[in-house]
């Protein structure tokens, strides 16, 4: 029976990506690096300072992972204060006060930095619908390592089998399909070369799975 919902954050619960996207390219542009657009995608749904050791250790970067973290960040901060049109993804506060109002525990698993996740969560007074946040930046392994998503399980104080994770990249149904927890992959337009295939269940719009309709598959 569901009991808990994991929910991830860039991708599913807020459209940061834009934001993302140009502070990391400000950031490579400031160390003098060339990413391709390959290796950018295949950074989603990783904690920035494991993105940033990656991309140490393939450009042999005189810089530490935590320079470049510093600097990602200090754009993405100029980014987000001055966005005044960020805005939660189309129907997902619908979602999640759906499952509150029905009684499901609400956790939060996402790689960003709990700065980050913070912000977001206190910009849009998530607050009051979540037990728990995680943040995989202060984890030691990054997804798809499924180490947050067996934490987030712990927090909701639920089984794995008595969980659901909503996440939208191939890393993050990874992780979760590796902790062993139902996973629903979020395609949207926001989505950009992602791998779906180990989601249990493949949506494109969050009706897709109302409390009334995940109950009647999971219950």
């Amino acid at each position: 029976m569901l009991k808990a919902v994991i929910f991830d954050m860039d991708g599913v619960i807020i459209d940061s990506e834009p934001l993302h996207n140009r502070a990391y390219h400000d950031m490579f542009n400031e160390v003098g690096i060339n990413v391709s657009k390959e290796l950018y995608e295949s950074f989603t749904g990783q904690s920035t300072i494991n993105i940033c050791k990656r991309l140490c250790e393939h450009f042999n970067l005189e810089q530490s992972p935590e320079d470049l973290v510093a600097l990602k960040r200090k754009h993405y901060k100029q980014f987000f204060e001055s966005d005044s049109d960020l805005a939660l993804i189309d129907g997902v506060l619908d979602l999640i006060k759906d499952y509150y109002n029905n009684g499901l525990t609400l956790v939060l698993g996402s790689s960003a930095s709990m700065g980050g996740i913070n912000q977001i969560f206190e910009r849009f007074d998530l607050n009051q619908y979540f037990v728990a946040k995680l943040s995989g930046a202060d984890l030691k392994e990054s997804k798809p390592n499924p180490e947050i998503f067996i934490k987030a399980a712990e927090a909701s104080g639920y089984k794995p089998e008595e969980c659901m994770v909503i996440e939208d990249s191939t890393n993050g149904i990874k992780a979760a399909h590796a902790a062993g927890i139902y996973c629903v992959g979020y395609d949207s337009f926001h989505s950009k070369n992602q791998d779906y295939s180990k989601a249990n269940k493949v949506i494109e719009d969050f009706t897709e799975i109302s409390f009334d309709k995940i109950s009647a598959i999971l219950n």
